[in-house]
């Protein structure tokens, strides 16, 4: 079968003609004679399968032949939704090479960068627009992007905006486009989540099903070495020691871990670049170029940051990471091999990424095999689908992270009424807690807890001694009140009998008081007595 059996116009098939194109793909022989009638299209593929021209070639020829008599600046006719600034790039760079010879404008916007440059060439027009979501979103709220005449939309890497946090934007997205449209829906695997949403968006779809979900590329050589994490460098260094290697894609789990593999690569004269979510994207797309052109020998990227790579005869992926994401190793390795040809992926596995590689293996429904040994890099003695060996003695508090003691607990002396099996703080290993995870927890919560009640009962003291202070204090105030009290009566009465016998007229004066001493802190009965007096008088 050839391009010209799908129906497409002679300007795509010139445009087919230049960049080389001669045979379509399985994934393109099914869905673009299916997006040609105007259905929904549910597709499931891999990445490399050939899926962008997929639904990029039958949207330009619908466009093309459906024209529009519109006034002023072009309205946006079909939107495609994809998960990362790379993947955006590439899919504009495609529809500009097919639709090289058709008059639709096509324009990309991302996050990342300024939008002014995006906004300007929003108010000129365009025919098709990529998007991120998040970027759209900010620009659909500030009146930029009008959805109105949409006729085509299209959500790629559908399963990708799931692990990256998207759904809930493109769910906010949807809500926005015209209720009469067509719509295609692509993903490489198809968790429930993924099904419901596409239940959503889609009306009456035919679906499109190259290979099972999950399911890597036949043409992938896959290996796998199990080896200590400190020997992973000197195994990426002993691989690339082969210089019929090229190029190389090296992915980490972490932004740290790329960097410091560019630094231990760098070290030894091997050219390599980073590039992963804290790199600026003028810095990505430079060094996606250098990578392109060979100028770089091995390019190190995080799993966000390579969604969209797509580079022609990359031969080796390496997995310097395993990552604890299924779905994830199958798009890793999905870079290369792409459109029918042969590539490499070799994995490096700690013991700790055991439990990870089950689940790929459960995915997949393959057993990666193991690799040849190299030399001087020694091969583990197990097999990973009888399970790990006992880990080795260590002198420490606690047992390494994924390492758990197998084989029965110390008896030891139980206390009174200690459930049987379990032994007591003072006879458990000094090398290791070896009780299980569910014990520790509750260790922990219950001394968090009597820590607390401790604090709580130790406040409770301190309060009441300082309430019970307070209480004297006042005490105490109240009496030296009424002592001041009584001794300015007394000299006040003392001073109206002195006035009474010199026959003088009796004078108010004020009384002085001063700071009690601790003998006048005691009530008088003659004070008190005065005190009556004074009233009866």
């Amino acid at each position: 079968m050839n391009f010209e059996s799908l129906g497409l116009i002679e300007p795509i098939l010139k445009a087919l003609r230049t960049e080389g194109y001669e045979k379509p793909t399985p994934i393109q022989q099914q869905a673009i004679p299916i997006v040609l009638q105007g259905t929904d299209l549910l597709g499931c593929a891999q990445t490399g399968t050939g899926k962008t021209a997929a639904f990029a070639l039958p949207v330009i020829q619908l466009l093309h032949n459906r024209k529009i008599d519109h006034k002023g600046k072009r309205p946006i006719r079909s939107l495609i939704l994809t998960p990362t600034r790379e993947l955006a790039i590439q899919i504009e760079e495609s529809f500009k090479a097919y639709g090289r010879n058709t008059p639709l404008k096509y324009l990309v916007i991302f996050g990342g960068v300024g939008q002014f440059p995006q906004t300007q060439a929003l108010k000129a027009g365009t025919d098709v627009l990529i998007a991120t979501p998040g970027r759209l979103l900010d620009l659909m709220n500030q009146g930029f992007i009008d959805l109105k005449q949409l006729e085509i939309f299209i959500l790629d890497e559908a399963d990708r905006m799931l692990d990256m946090g998207f759904i809930h934007d493109v769910k906010r997205v949807i809500a926005k486009l015209p209720s009469q449209r067509q719509s295609l829906f692509f993903s490489a695997t198809m968790p429930p989540e993924i099904q419901r949403l596409s239940a959503t968006i889609l009306t009456n779809p035919k679906k499109v099903e190259v290979t099972p979900p999950a399911t890597t590329a036949e043409k992938i050589n896959q290996s796998i070495y199990y080896l200590d994490k400190a020997e992973k460098k000197s195994m990426l260094l002993h691989v690339l020691s082969d210089h019929t290697i090229e190029r190389a894609l090296v992915f980490t789990r972490t932004k740290h871990g790329a960097n410091k593999v560019v630094k231990d690569l760098q070290s030894k004269g091997i050219t390599a670049e980073a590039i992963h979510g804290n790199k600026s994207q003028s810095a990505r797309q430079q060094a996606l170029k250098n990578f392109k052109n060979k100028a770089t020998r091995v390019l190190v990227a995080t799993d966000i940051a390579a969604r969209g790579i797509d580079v022609d005869d990359l031969t080796h992926v390496i997995n310097y990471e395993i990552p604890n994401v299924p779905e994830t190793y199958v798009h890793r390795i999905g870079r290369t091999g792409r459109a029918g040809a042969s590539g490499i992926a070799i994995s490096f596995c700690e013991a700790e990424e055991v439990s990870y590689i089950k689940d790929i293996q459960k995915l997949t429904g393959l057993i990666i095999p193991h690799g040849e040994n190299r030399g001087q890099i020694p091969m583990p003695s197990f097999d990973i689908n009888k399970g790990l060996p006992a880990p080795p003695e260590h002198s420490g508090r606690g047992q390494r992270q994924g390492q758990r003691h197998k084989g029965p607990k110390p008896a030891g002396d139980r206390k009174q009424g200690q459930p049987k099996g379990q032994s007591s703080r003072a006879n458990e290993y000094r090398s290791g807690d070896n009780r299980n995870d569910d014990q520790r927890r509750n260790d922990h919560r219950n001394n968090k807890d009597n820590r607390s009640n401790d604090n709580r009962t130790s406040s409770g003291r301190s309060n009441d001694s300082r309430n019970g202070e307070n209480r004297g204090g006042e005490n105490r105030s109240g009496d030296n009140r009424r002592t001041n009290n009584r001794n300015s009566n007394n000299r006040n009465n003392d001073s109206r009998k002195k006035n009474d016998r010199a026959g003088n007229q009796p004078k108010t004066e004020q009384a002085k008081t001063s700071s009690p001493t601790p003998s006048e802190s005691a009530p008088a009965k003659k004070g008190w007595g005065s005190f009556f007096k004074r009233f009866r008088s």
